[in-house]
């Protein structure tokens, strides 16, 4: 046990030394009194003056220095020292006992021709020897039974043993390997001369040797050993079927041993004795296995005449312990229990001595032990090996009466002991502390090892469910540890913002237990005493937590809705703290087992939040708009590192990232109100980027004021980035702000309606903010273009008024110029989606310079409008820039398609205008499937050979009314177009049809067409439908034109004999004006050309008509 204490100390040994343990003065012992401490000095004096055995290394071996241990365990004087040794020397010496154990053997020599042997054992002691006595004893071995011829020659009176001292086993028949099991007590008369003697005999008998030998050992007076084997055969030979003067039947010889008393160790002997042969000529073999133990029989001092030996030791250990104890120097509180070796050997022998045994032994040293660790502690490890020697030990018919009451009194005292430190374990055994943690399982592991022990069972059968206990102390150590953590920070004193604080601190502090509960203790008690603490630690602090909140926002609510009442920007920020405290001791839910996170205290504690959430929301808006304001101002338009906007827009988003983080911190549970707080969000963030947008653009515009053309350039394009760089931010909220959570849980709740409902709200306000912000950012790109404007008209009247003698390059080369300055400078400065916006705006702005110029001067040269062909083709390549520029695809359109056809067409000379109108309006005429203007029925078919074409007008429907009577009186007529290709065919016409929308004609019409004249795509009949005024000017109602190559051409079934037979055709009228098309202009403008003239005279006639209308 010495070396085992000391391993453990060393091992448990720590640094940091833990709190106090602080226990009820209710369970520290009574010390004792000095009367009794001089009865108890007397019985540890006779221990060392009477002690016997062999001792140990550990063991001390004089006299004087155990005297002197003694002396200052107790505070003993030498005075009364002298006085207490000299009682003890004069006392009647103590009186020794030894038990014997004979408990098996092996490996015996088989004497029987079975090839076994029937072997017993005689023991017995013999009586002191002198030293002389003892030389010739070496010389022959002694045996109890020696042949008769042997022992005759014998006379010696010295090998005398008394009959009253002689036991023999029982024959264990047919084995080498006998079991016996057998215990025997023997009187000692000279502890330190007398010899056990122990003979192993293979029994030949039909008759019990031991029966035999209780017979003989009624007879008094027997003495010599000759004849006391001598009456031993007579006795069994008399009973027998042997004859009695026959030695055929002798016991065999096995082997003996012997054992001075004086070389018996203190604590005894349990071990394997080789067996010895009687002579040199004897031969035997295997071992025997006893078990001694002296010990007193009868002790002469006062203290063993009125207690028992259990209560005398159970003292003197308890003085030994205080005094060791007191004298430990370096970590006491780890104390393993380890004496020093005087203070062992004086316990030792007293627990030899006193026939104490094991269970005892360990009875005594565990009550000791934790009686005084509530005094004073110890290392539980020790204490928890204490109760591991009593479970080894444990028999309960040896714990009775007195005994088993004061182990159950123990057991009771120190389980109590332990509760009220698990109680109190927050102070006395703190995370903080690695010395406390490791004692603080060691605890546990000893009260739920303690729980399990057979020796608990017993003594206290009312006890068995520690776990209930322990359960109830970390609960109500849970609860009295809150209410501590109140009465520190008093959160119901001081304002209501200060009472919020203080309760920010108190859920902090609750916090951080759970956290150290699920981390640190609940492993111990888990791994200890397989209870679940942080489940019962958990909900009693939650429950608390939640009820005092509960309380405190009542009032804050109650507050608010007062109408006066504005929640503060602290104030606010307070609420929040308390709101994510709760939160963090909300989730540790999902730690508890499933059935213990049902209906919790704090289960939707977010709706005590709600009104606040909104304020708070107010608040955030307000100072994000006010940050914003001071970001633009102090701005000072200049890149920040490596990226192209500047600080403000480095701050908004930071604003807007701190909000965003703010609300994923919240991760409000509840469906409904998260969409309203999302969509809240969202209006906040949209309403602040377009807000900060138009402040950047005031800004540009203030600023433009004074400045040259490029550092005002430069600047508007930071302005551009920073909006830009908004605008991309805002563009993950979705993302951010969990978009798609929201409409699952909306989904889930009010079904589809809601999650539409959802994607509506929200998409609908990013939509609407990106239009702003889009919006913002062409107000700072048409400030760009503006400035541009003036330089960029230069050039392009440059390249108008530039004569025919200079070639393209050259007029457009200042152009370029510019523009290739301008890139410089845009490239450097903008993102690539702003310097795409920028270049689209330069190209749609040139484009429009263009086209006024190319409008101001129709009718001029060709060579004016290749030059801006060529103009046009070479901003487009510019502005590509070989893929990195704008698309093709995207310039090819809009503007550049009207500009592209206006200079095509004023290229064109006046009959390739003519055939372009005319194509333009078979386009058009395809496309007609309804209109308003009615439709007219016709029937068209070509005599190839004859080179005829004949037009059969059947009728017309639907004609609009343009008399006053609500009726029309049409006509059609019918031409070949266009003029210039049919300069002999001339226009004929229907009757005229009075009073009519659906007029019927029934006409038949003759055209020479020939081969070379419908091959062409412009080659077409048109059929104009008007409203005969006899007093006036006829009316337009509406014209309809058909392809020649529809009818004439080879194949087709009217250009065929059976031409007559074929369906009519039915053309829906149209009624546009001629000015709104640009070709109408173009040659309007041609006022030297008489074709072009006379074509415009008789579009405009029409035109008038339709006015006049």
């Amino acid at each position: 046990m010495l070396r085992a204490a000391q391993a453990e100390g060393e091992k448990g040994a720590c640094t940091e030394p833990p709190p106090q343990e602080l226990v009820d003065q209710a369970f520290i012992p009574d010390r004792i009194r000095r009367t009794e401490l001089d009865l108890l000095y007397e019985e540890a004096v006779y221990t060392v003056v009477n002690r016997v055995g062999v001792p140990s290394p550990e063991h001390v071996i004089t006299d004087e220095e155990l005297f002197s241990y003694l002396l200052k365990v107790f505070d003993m004087g030498e005075e009364e020292h002298d006085i207490i040794l000299q009682k003890v020397q004069e006392s009647k010496r103590a009186s020794f006992s030894l038990r014997v154990s004979v408990m098996k053997a092996k490996s015996l020599m088989a004497k029987d021709a079975n090839g076994y042997s029937d072997p017993y054992c005689m023991l017995g002691i013999l009586l002191g020897q002198s030293p002389r006595d003892t030389e010739e004893k070496k010389e022959r071995k002694f045996s109890f039974r020696k042949r008769k011829e042997k022992l005759e020659k014998r006379s010696s009176t010295k090998e005398v043993l008394p009959a009253q001292c002689i036991q023999v086993t029982e024959v264990k028949a047919e084995t080498l390997n006998p079991v016996w099991d057998e215990h025997f007590l023997f009187e000692i008369d000279d502890v330190h001369n007398d010899l056990l003697h122990l003979d192993i005999w293979d029994h030949d008998d039909d008759v019990s040797v031991a029966e035999a030998c209780k017979k003989l050992n009624e007879v008094s007076g027997l003495r010599g050993m000759g004849r006391y084997f001598k009456q031993i055969a007579k006795s069994v030979r008399s009973n027998g079927s042997a004859s009695s003067g026959s030695e055929e039947n002798a016991d065999d010889f096995l082997g003996c041993i012997n054992i001075p008393l004086n070389e018996i160790p203190i604590a005894g002997h349990d071990t394997w004795f080789k067996l010895e042969p009687r002579s040199s000529t004897s031969k035997v073999q295997g071992e025997c296995h006893l078990m001694l133990k002296l010990f007193t029989s009868q002790r002469d001092t006062a203290s063993s005449k009125k207690d028992s030996n259990v209560s005398i030791h159970k003292k003197l250990l308890s003085q030994i312990v205080e005094y060791e104890h007191a004298h430990v120097k370096r970590e006491p509180y780890n104390w393993n229990g380890q004496v020093c070796p005087p203070a062992w050997t004086v316990l030792t022998h007293h627990a030899v001595q006193t026939d104490l045994s094991p269970l005892q032994q360990a009875i005594i040293r565990w009550q000791c032990y934790s009686s005084h660790h509530r005094t004073q502690r110890v290392c539980y490890s020790l204490l928890l090996r204490l109760l591991r020697t009593i479970d080894a030990e444990w028999d309960p018919v040896a714990v009775r009466g007195d005994l088993e009451r004061q182990l159950s009194d123990s057991f009771r005292l120190y389980t109590e002991h332990c509760l009220c430190l698990m109680k109190n374990m927050r102070q006395v055994f703190p995370c903080t502390s690695t010395a406390a943690i490791t004692r603080y399982e060691l605890m546990l592991r000893g009260i739920g090892y303690m729980q399990n022990m057979q020796a608990f069972k017993t003594v206290c059968p009312l006890r068995n469910d520690l776990q209930l206990d322990i359960t109830t102390a970390a609960k109500k150590g849970t609860a009295e540890w809150y209410e501590s953590l109140i009465a520190r920070y008093k959160p119901e004193d001081g304002t209501l913002e200060e009472q919020l604080k203080k309760l920010v601190q108190v859920v902090d502090a609750a916090c951080a237990d759970v956290q150290r509960g699920q981390n640190i203790y609940n492993k111990v008690f888990g791994s200890a005493v397989k209870v679940d603490f942080f489940s019962i630690s958990y909900r009693q602090l939650e429950k608390q937590v939640a009820d005092d909140v509960n309380v405190a926002m009542e009032r804050v609510c109650g507050t608010l809705e007062q109408e006066s009442s504005r929640l503060s920007q602290t104030m606010g920020e307070t609420i929040f703290e308390l709101f994510m405290s709760l939160k963090i001791l909300k989730g540790f839910r999902e730690f508890l087992p499933l059935k213990d996170a049902k209906m919790l205290a704090l289960t939707g504690f977010h709706n005590w939040f709600k009104s606040s959430i909104h304020k708070w929301l107010q608040i955030v808006h307000d100072r994000s708009c006010d940050r914003i304001r001071k970001a633009v101002e102090t701005d000072k338009l200049e890149p920040v590192q490596q990226v192209k906007h500047s600080s403000s827009a480095v701050e908004v988003t930071t604003c807007f990232s701190q909000v965003r983080e703010i609300w994923l911190q919240l991760a409000w549970p509840d469906s409904a109100g998260a969409f309203i707080f999302v969509t809240r969000l969202t209006d906040n963030f949209c309403s602040e980027a377009v807000c900060y947008s138009e402040m950047m653009t005031r800004k540009i515009e203030r600023n433009q004021v004074g400045r040259d053309y490029k550092s005002f350039t430069v600047q508007l394009c930071i302005a551009l980035n920073n909006t830009e760089h908004v605008r991309v931010f805002l563009g993950h909220l979705p993302r951010d702000l969990d978009w798609p959570g929201v409409e699952r849980a909306m989904e889930e709740s009010c079904g589809v309606e809601g999650k539409e409902q959802v994607y509506k709200a929200l998409n609908g306000q990013l939509f609407n903010m990106d239009l702003d912000l889009q919006r913002e950012a062409k107000r700072l790109i048409t400030l760009l273009t503006d400035k541009m404007q003036p330089e960029l008209r230069k050039c392009i009247q440059h390249i108008s008024l530039s004569p025919d003698s200079i070639n393209n390059d050259d007029a457009v080369s200042p152009l370029m110029k510019y523009l290739q300055d301008t890139m410089v400078i845009l490239t450097e400065n903008l993102v690539k989606e702003n310097l795409t916006r920028v270049l689209q705006s330069m190209w749609e702005t040139l484009l429009q310079m263009i086209l006024d110029e190319v409008a101001e001067n129709r009718g001029v040269q060709v060579e004016f409008y290749n030059r801006f062909q060529y103009t046009v083709e070479t901003l487009l390549q510019f502005l590509h820039a070989k893929g990195d520029g704008l698309s093709l695809e995207d310039m090819k359109s809009g503007d550049y398609k009207v500009l592209d056809e206006e200079l095509k067409l004023n290229k064109c000379s006046s009959f390739e205008l003519i055939e372009q109108y005319y194509l333009e309006k078979i386009s058009l005429q395809k496309t007609l499937k309804h209109t308003r203007f009615g439709r007219i029925s016709v029937k068209c078919y070509y005599d190839a050979p004859e080179q005829r074409l004949t037009v059969e007008i059947l009728h017309a429907a639907d004609i609009i009314a343009l008399d006053a009577n609500g009726l029309s009186d049409p006509f059609v007529i019918v031409e070949v177009c266009p003029h210039h290709l049919f300069p002999m065919a001339k226009s004929q016409r229907t009757q005229v049809k009075l009073k009519t929308l659906h007029p019927v004609f029934d006409e038949l019409f003759y055209f020479h067409v020939s081969p070379e004249q419908y091959r062409h795509r412009f080659a077409c009949l048109t059929f104009t439908v008007m409203d005969y005024d006899w007093l006036s000017t006829n009316d337009f109602a509406g014209e309809a034109v058909a392809p020649l190559s529809d009818f004439c051409w080879p194949g087709r079934p009217n250009a065929s004999a059976a031409g007559k037979s074929v369906q009519p055709v039915i053309l829906h009228l149209s009624r546009s004006k001629p000015s709104e098309k640009p070709i109408m202009r173009m040659l309007d403008a041609r006022v030297g050309d008489k074709e072009a003239q006379e074509f415009v005279r008789r579009l405009k006639e029409i035109e008038k008509s339709m006015e006049e209308e």
